[in-house]
């Protein structure tokens, strides 16, 4: 599947986030050589909106699983050795790894849906709170740097790591904005907005992921790592003092069940959290169903970027699938799920149905209660590389970190 990205309706702002495997394999290849010393020394300097080929941009592939992180690390480490490709490689992990210390404590995402809640309830009761929101989220706060940020956020779908660590430093204790706000306008608009890695990077600013170690955004820092474009000096705040949470979290190593799955009638389905499961390795199943519709993020909508990427990535999912299956292919775009599994279930006669582990976020809670009310079982296949990762993101990242070389090792990437 070779479209361009303005044949798949995506503003031409975003016409680099082609949501297909094609795509995400063409960025790989032209990332590689660089993935080394190059990186290394250039990867924290935001150049701008549409100057960001310093670091890869994978992200949004990597994010539906377009692509997979092991398929990224072997074209990576087939150029260069574990050392010279260090922090490419840690990169890589961090997704990983917030991935599964989320799963640890599934806790975290509830308090901070809950969070929301009550925000947005007091945005339509404090005046205040409300206009100093809406100066952040249309850029009118008169920070040349925040607002241009979020001129590109909103255009582009996309923000540099380090610009996505200074925008949160600077809403949260330059602003003095709740952290869960602008974690939630983060998600809305990334192109790679993911439930772990958003919510953990934002609470890691705040001193609530490593309890009491915090980010403060400096003007010198960017000024340098813009190349000279911003320099906000006497403009943001002094200090950074960790937020507190009291509420008791919960730790709860995830587990990885084995499912046999040989004799029985499954029916296979595809979400936005995962557009290649032909890597999966499963038997033939019976039929496959395509979840097309978009997921909610939020109560506030989507930005136009975001909320194509998903449902065209799962397009593209569907596509390749046609190609290697002779069984038959249902896509749903609407949006009652467990109306369309119980259809798919009676239609094809499925015990169950199979797809890859579901982490959180509101696909996992859609689909889980679809299934549900469609009385079928959900059996969630974990893939290899997150079950070597997980159980190492049980604390800092500093545990998984040093367990790299094994886990590549077990992944056959030595």
């Amino acid at each position: 599947m070779s479209q361009s990205s303005l044949d798949l309706g995506l503003p031409s702002k975003a016409a680099d986030w082609n949501p297909t495997r094609d795509a995400a394999l063409s960025r790989l290849d032209r990332f590689v050589e660089a993935a080394g010393n190059q990186y290394a020394r250039q990867r924290n300097f935001d150049f701008g909106a549409g100057k960001h080929a310093k670091v890869s941009q994978l992200s949004p592939w990597i994010r539906h699983r377009l692509i997979q992180e092991e398929e990224v690390l072997a074209a990576i480490l087939d150029q260069h050795n574990l050392t010279t490709a260090e922090k490419f490689v840690q990169e890589v992990f961090w997704r990983g790894y917030f991935k599964g210390w989320l799963e640890h404590r599934p806790d975290v995402w509830q308090y901070y849906k809950h969070d929301l809640m009550q925000l947005f309830g007091q945005l339509d009761k404090d005046a205040s709170l409300a206009r100093r929101y809406d100066e952040a989220v249309e850029g009118r706060t008169g920070l040349a740097c925040f607002d241009a940020w979020v001129l590109e956020l909103t255009e582009t779908g996309y923000l540099h790591n380090h610009a996505r660590m200074w925008f949160a430093s600077i809403w949260t204790y330059t602003l003095n904005l709740p952290w869960q706000l602008g974690a939630d306008f983060f998600y809305r608009h990334l192109v790679d907005g993911d439930p772990a890695s958003n919510t953990c990077s934002w609470r890691w600013v705040c001193g609530l992921h490593t309890v009491g170690k915090t980010y403060l955004a400096r003007a010198s820092n960017i000024e340098k790592f813009t190349a000279g474009r911003f320099n906000p000096v006497s403009d943001l705040a002094n200090a950074a003092p960790a937020l507190e949470d009291l509420r008791p979290i919960h730790i709860n190593a995830p587990s990885f069940a084995s499912h046999d799955l040989s004799g029985r009638r499954f029916g296979l389905i595809i979400t936005e959290e995962d557009c290649s499961l032909a890597q999966l390795d499963l038997p033939r199943p019976a039929a496959v169903l395509v979840f097309s519709s978009r997921t909610e993020r939020s109560l506030k909508p989507l930005g136009a970027i975001a909320a194509r990427f998903g449902p065209l990535a799962v397009k593209d999912a569907m596509v390749r699938t046609q190609s290697g299956f002779d069984g038959p292919i249902s896509e749903y775009a609407d949006e009652n799920w467990a109306e369309a599994l119980r259809d798919w279930k009676n239609a094809n006669a499925l015990e169950a149905c199979v797809t890859s582990r579901l982490t959180q976020g509101p696909v996992q809670k859609r689909l889980r209660t679809a299934c549900r009310d469609a009385d079928i079982e959900l059996i969630q296949v974990t893939r290899r590389y997150d079950q070597l990762v997980w159980p190492n993101a049980k604390r800092g990242f500093f545990g998984l970190k040093k367990k790299i070389p094994a886990i590549l090792d077990g992944l056959g990437l030595t």
